[in-house]
């Protein structure tokens, strides 16, 4: 830290973050990150979500990582919940398909179909 600058726009970046966790949300996304999920590379999936919500000023996701959801195989896992709507799993997921699913479906409400879990499976 050089100046009173730096410390100020890290500290709006962590309410950013912080913000971003709130519960009061009409979306959330869990990412697994389970030892199953980190080593199948949930962990850049995670910050690349992070990253594209918040570049999106999309303030009604919240995002958010859980320990194992049951299905190691197909890690990464990112399940995204909407109220009134069913859960809508993603699976295999890289941190390029992560930007595409924050473009289509968090920010257009577009389910991203060829990366949720029926698909995947037939595959």
């Amino acid at each position: 830290m050089k100046s009173l600058e730096e410390l100020k726009k890290l500290r709006e970046e962590s309410i950013k973050n912080i913000e971003m966790r709130n519960t009061d949300k009409d979306i959330r996304v869990v990412v697994g990150m389970a030892t199953c999920g980190i080593s199948a590379g949930a962990r850049p999936v995670l910050t690349t979500l992070v990253e594209e919500v918040a570049k999106r000023n999309l303030g009604n996701v919240q995002v958010v990582q859980t320990g194992c959801i049951g299905m190691c195989t197909l890690e990464p896992i990112v399940e995204v919940y909407t109220a009134d709507k069913e859960k809508v799993t993603y699976v295999h997921i890289d941190p390029e398909k992560a930007k595409r699913i924050v473009s289509e479906h968090l920010a257009n409400n577009n389910i991203v179909v060829e990366y949720t879990i029926g698909s995947a499976e037939k595959q």
